[in-house]
């Protein structure tokens, strides 16, 4: 079997190298119409007919017609102008002219995002954003190095041996440890915006300060904040091996929902409750919280009319200045020793007391 499909595969390729090998000089009766830039090829000619039933030949012409198209197309990549892409060994490339047709898009052009405030700003004051390296180039040691930080250029202490005075300055002051000295302000300067910076924004029960040194109670805060950070508010947390329960939720009561499938006589007692309760025309009598209110206002008024009887009780026992003895000061005591009545207008309009006599 073997050796019937060896002789096979050998008198197909006998076959195949007898044909002859189709011509690279394609004729058409129209000229073909090029986009290079998008490698498109249109053919206007009218194609050969061909019968429905044939397919096995219908689908050898279609292959025939696509390759003279292809063949007149890679015809035209080779006039473009080309050069080797990795010097005398590397491919050939060709330049590609620009596009002549603009190809329909699968999805509509993204709309331009609105620029951010600090955008308009920048625009209107004409500020470029210039990204920095982070190497320069040290021309004393004549290398890249790093701009700011350890062996930074420029940095090196033991090059600068010499350092100009500058104009206006004191001639016999030492400019060394004038720099030593301005260094170390910088440093204290910038570790005190660091500290203020870290005292605006901390909160209690926010973390914890990078200074290395926190309390025991500082550190157990830490940790019920990021326990209770996840999804499930701690509940699947591991605890540690030494550390204390946690403490009941201070929520209220958990609400707890009847099943879908359960007894369905008790369902509908208490849907026929609703019912019953929404088509009354009387609200629902609470009496307990009737009583209550009952007994608040009772208390309230009782207080109010003991406020009051203190009081009058105050006013009566103090004594006007110049109201001892004398003709006003003993009027004065008639008048409160008189029984209180209700003030009256009488038919004339004068006013007069119910049970006094006047």
């Amino acid at each position: 079997m073997a050796a019937l499909c060896v002789e096979e595969l050998l008198a197909r390729a006998e076959q195949r190298a007898a044909e002859p090998h189709p011509s690279v000089a394609v004729e058409k009766e129209l000229e073909l119409e090029f986009d290079l830039g998008n490698l498109l090829a249109l053919d206007r000619n009218v194609p050969p007919s061909m019968p429905r039933a044939a397919g096995a030949q219908r689908e050898s012409r279609l292959r025939s017609l696509a390759r003279d198209n292809t063949q007149l197309l890679v015809a035209q990549l080779w006039g473009l102008p080309a050069e080797r892409a990795e010097g005398a060994t590397g491919p050939l490339v060709a330049q590609l002219p620009e596009p002549s047709y603009r190809l329909p898009r699968e999805k509509p052009l993204p709309r331009p995002r609105p620029p951010t405030r600090w955008e308009q700003f920048a625009r209107l004051k004409g500020i470029r954003r210039r990204k920095r390296t982070s190497l320069v180039w040290d021309e004393a040691a004549k290398q890249w190095r790093r701009r700011w930080g350890y062996e930074r250029a420029g940095g090196d202490p033991a090059r600068d041996w010499l350092i100009e005075v500058p104009a206006g300055a004191d001639p016999n002051e030492d400019q060394f440890a004038k720099r030593l000295r301005e260094k170390r302000e910088k440093v204290a300067r910038n570790e005190f915006n660091r500290l203020r910076n870290i005292a605006r924004g901390a909160l209690p029960g926010r973390g914890l300060h990078p200074t290395g040194h926190q309390s025991r109670a500082e550190l157990g805060r830490a940790t019920q904040v990021a326990r209770v950070s996840t999804a499930s508010l701690g509940r699947f947390q591991p605890r540690l091996p030494k550390e204390p329960p946690a403490p009941p939720p201070r929520g209220g009561k958990k609400r707890h929902f009847e099943p879908l499938l359960g007894d369905l006589a008790a369902e509908r007692s208490r849907q026929l409750e609703l019912l019953r309760g929404l088509g009354s025309k009387k609200p629902p009598l609470d009496l307990t919280r009737a009583v209550n209110k009952q007994l608040r206002e009772e208390d309230a008024q009782a207080a109010a009319d003991k406020g009051k009887k203190r009081g009058q009780r105050g006013k009566r026992g103090r004594q006007r200045p110049g109201g001892g003895k004398g003709k006003k000061g003993g009027a004065r005591r008639q008048q409160q020793r008189r029984p209180a009545g209700r003030k009256r207008k009488g038919p004339s309009g004068n006013r007069r007391l119910d049970g006094a006599g006047v």
